[in-house]
């Protein structure tokens, strides 16, 4: 479904990124990982074979997308396919806001994802099949948690900034998309779950309302999608806001179950 295409995902050391790097390779696409730490990329990137590639770059720094871009498209003549999954997911509320903590959420979860699509749009205007990006988003762009407030609204930004950009630019053939994914289980759920105090099986004990399946997401089943619409069989469609969770986001009332 990808073959021949070159696509990038960043914060791909783990979790859903590095799923998503793994099953469009199994598509056949050329693939380069992202990550802050090179030892951590390297790793990663040698799980899934030699001929997988990476770029180290801090997406807090506003030069990254430029360097991200520039080093892949110098070595593979192009890019195809952009997904933006590197994301803060600091804990925060009112009493706790920032203007510091403020600037680097939306740092890293909005002006980064803006930096690499302007970068990278030159390059897939040029490219048969045009480019196709897939913004990483959250359920939690609609309201969120009372302790996720910036993250959810960076999550609710990159909403809009999708839903903008694939009207504006659906006339190139550049499309974009973005999957609000649910509760999922990535290490980094787990270490936060951890922190907080929860005991190392909480994932086997959550309310049938969070997961009716008996399960919360897997990256895998998450990485499924993107590769999706990454690829021809997702075309024409631009645009889109898809919830990736196992039932309705908006408008459901489970006030009398636990």
């Amino acid at each position: 479904m990808l073959e021949g295409r070159i696509i990038l995902i960043t914060g791909s050391t783990g979790g859903i990124g590095l799923a998503i790097a793994r099953a469009c390779l199994e598509q056949g696409a050329t693939i380069i990982l992202h990550g802050r730490e090179e030892e951590r990329t390297r790793r990663a990137a040698s799980t899934l074979g030699p001929e997988v590639g990476f770029v180290v770059a801090d997406l807090m720094h506003p030069q990254a997308p430029d360097q991200i871009i520039g080093e892949i498209t110098q070595k593979h003549g192009g890019i195809d396919g952009l997904v933006n999954n590197a994301a803060r997911l600091d804990r925060s509320d009112i009493d706790s806001f920032s203007p510091q903590t403020f600037e680097a959420m939306m740092a890293v979860n909005v002006r980064a994802p803006l930096g690499l699509i302007q970068a990278a749009l030159p390059f897939m205007k040029k490219r048969k099949n045009g480019g196709s990006i897939v913004n990483i988003g959250s359920t939690n762009a609609y309201c969120g948690a009372p302790n996720l407030l910036l993250y959810s609204m960076t999550k609710g930004a990159l909403m809009t900034a999708t839903r903008n950009l694939g009207d504006a630019l659906g006339a190139e053939n550049i499309r974009i998309n973005q999957l609000n994914v649910g509760w999922t289980l990535t290490e980094s759920e787990v270490e936060i779950q951890r922190a907080e105090g929860h005991p190392h099986d909480w994932m086997e004990h959550i309310p049938k309302v969070f997961s009716p399946s008996g399960t919360i997401l897997r990256p895998e089943q998450v990485a499924r999608h993107a590769a999706f619409w990454l690829g021809d069989d997702s075309a024409p469609i631009t645009g889109q806001v898809v919830d990736i969770e196992q039932y309705p986001v908006i408008g459901r009332n489970k006030v009398s179950e636990r």
